[in-house]
């Protein structure tokens, strides 16, 4: 199974597959039909404080990162909604799991981290890049 991350404004396809936002706020002028999503993850996006500290700053991407991954490493909540994202996607058969942000950088997100870190957390995954 692939998994791969795209922003929730680009248009929906059928290679998406099971199709989630892992963004705690709502998206902007998303309405919830046109995201067709098949789950809304907020518990796996990062602490409001972590978000509000990145910033969105390419520099300060790094510690956030390392930040980040420390409070997935901690959360079992977070750990069992992967895995639950995994079974879930199999149960619809889709074979790709798309992990669909807001975020204007396509480079220093934190649906890049997230997506880096379930493939290499959940043996089922292949990690595709966008």
């Amino acid at each position: 199974m692939d998994i791969t991350i795209k922003r929730i404004y680009e248009e929906v396809s059928p290679d998406d597959g099971y199709r989630v936002l892992v963004d705690r706020l709502w998206p902007r002028g998303v309405t919830k039909d046109r995201a067709r999503l098949n789950k809304w993850a907020k518990e796996l996006a990062p602490s409001t404080q972590a978000r509000i500290e990145f910033g969105h700053n390419p520099e300060r991407f790094e510690a956030f990162k390392h930040r980040y991954r420390a409070e997935l490493d901690v959360n079992p909540d977070a750990q069992s909604l992967m895995r639950s994202v995994v079974a879930n996607a199999k149960e619809t058969g889709d074979m790709r799991i798309t992990l669909l942000y807001a975020a204007k950088d396509e480079h220093c997100n934190h649906a890049m981290i997230l997506c880096s870190y379930m493939a290499e957390h959940l043996p089922d995954l292949t990690r595709l890049v966008p």
